[in-house]
């Protein structure tokens, strides 16, 4: 069972930046690909970034491309979102999720292939 918990989010200015992380309590966080997805009021959950379990691999969501970064700590066992440049449309609750991918995958975009979920933790931009 792997636990995951968001935490970062928050209100901030158009133009704003902001960090997201997500805690996994598992000692194989190393096997793990790792993504966010996020979800606003009367949408469907959107992919919005996701990372290989070594790293070497990762992939945006066309909305966010050139001003979202995410990026792991193996030893932390921690998956982070640096958003940057952020606009009102980026208001959502913001999920981190884990999979254990399958032989050949490096990162999935569907989140029906995602095994483990956090809470969300919201992320609201004012303009």
């Amino acid at each position: 069972q792997v636990q995951l918990v968001e935490s970062g989010g928050g209100l901030v200015q158009a133009g704003g930046s902001l960090r997201l992380s997500c805690a996994a309590s598992v000692r194989t966080f190393n096997t793990y690909a790792m993504a966010w997805f996020r979800q606003a009021p009367g949408n469907k959950r959107e992919f919005v970034a996701g990372l290989s379990l070594d790293d070497s691999f990762w992939y945006y969501g066309d909305s966010v491309a050139g001003r979202f970064t995410i990026s792991r700590d193996n030893i932390k066992n921690t998956v982070y979102l640096q958003m940057n440049n952020l606009n009102p449309e980026d208001t959502a609750v913001y999920y981190c999720a884990a999979d254990l991918p399958k032989p050949g995958t490096l990162v999935t975009t569907g989140e029906h292939e995602y095994d483990y979920w956090g809470q969300g933790t919201q992320v609201t931009v004012s303009s």
